[in-house]
């Protein structure tokens, strides 16, 4: 997972690092606010690549006493950051540049070099996006790609897909800023494209929060999965009930599972041993990124809610 997830935000890295000190040279020359946006966003997004990557390292660090599940998380700490950069800084600069503009008219002069930049953005915008999708569909494979994201618990690369697909669209609503305001002689337009582009920063960091909120508070895996982590259970006869699977993920592709199992009362203590060590052996096959299983066998009269 590590080295698909740096290839995936290298080469966005390298894509943003291009875009952005082209952008702010063009819009130093042209004066279109939108480029001005269009630069602040490529530079914030330069700055959560380098964010991710610091997760993505300190993620990957072994046990300690201070941590002993590992430190998982680390990645979904850096990537609320990410999200909150894109939304604050991102955001928030591109919508109060576009309001600036809007008050302040400025009007573009030479409008080609802007043209000339974006359609170069775009290509490499959409390059690096071409990276991430194949990253994350070799490892979620093909389907509904807004689904596979939003179940994804990677951030590495479902972030960089949002960020380079909202690149896409800021490129595009830059491009007709541009265009209508220098063919309709109203420099107001331009300023109108650049509070468009942070509202559409602000709605994919909402999007990345919400995901991420859900990681740092304990998420654990879907319905589904929970369902069928039961149905492996009780494919052993000498199990009874089993409770609810009690899941969080640890890491993208760590999950610690607790279950309490009801086994039957004829059952030995070496019965009970063999049941457990078998049934763990199903889960992890099923289901890899479960790392940690514990088994708690219980008694009847506590197992009593269980569902059957």
């Amino acid at each position: 997972m590590e080295e698909s997830s740096k290839k995936a935000i290298y080469g966005a890295l390298y894509a943003n690092i291009a875009i952005a000190t082209t952008k702010f040279i063009v819009a130093a020359v042209t004066g279109s606010s939108a480029m001005w946006s269009e630069g602040i966003h490529s530079s914030v997004d330069t700055g959560n690549e380098i964010l991710m990557l610091i997760g993505l390292r300190r993620s990957v660090r072994p046990p300690d006493p201070e941590h002993p599940f590992g430190h998982g998380k680390e990645l979904y700490f850096w990537s609320l950051l990410v999200a909150v950069l894109i939304f604050g800084v991102g955001g928030g600069l591109s919508a109060y540049e576009g309001v600036l503009h809007i008050l302040h008219p400025v009007t573009i002069r030479e409008p080609k070099w802007n043209y000339i930049v974006l359609g170069s953005a775009f290509l490499f915008e959409g390059t690096s996006l071409f990276i991430a999708l194949r990253v994350f569909i070799s490892k979620h494979g093909r389907g509904n790609l807004l689904s596979n994201i939003v179940a994804s618990k990677d951030p590495t690369t479902y972030t960089i897909i949002a960020e380079d697909s909202a690149s896409l669209a800021g490129i595009a609503i830059a491009g007709a800023g541009v265009s209508l305001s220098y063919l309709l002689k109203l420099p107001a337009l331009d300023g109108a494209a650049s509070v468009l582009i942070g509202l559409l920063l602000a709605a994919v960091a909402t999007f990345l929060i919400r995901e991420c909120r859900g990681l740092l508070t304990g998420e654990g895996v879907d319905r589904r999965t929970a369902e069928e982590i039961r149905r492996l259970v009780r494919e052993d006869p000498l199990v009874e009930s089993v409770t609810w699977p009690l899941t969080m993920y640890l890491g993208p592709d760590n999950v610690l599972l607790v279950l309490d199992v009801e086994f039957r009362d004829t059952a030995s203590a070496v019965e009970v041993a063999d049941a457990i060590r078998n049934m763990k052996a199903r889960i992890q096959a099923r289901f890899p990124e479960i790392k940690r299983i514990y088994v708690e066998a219980v008694e009847h009269s506590i197992q009593s809610h269980a569902t059957r």
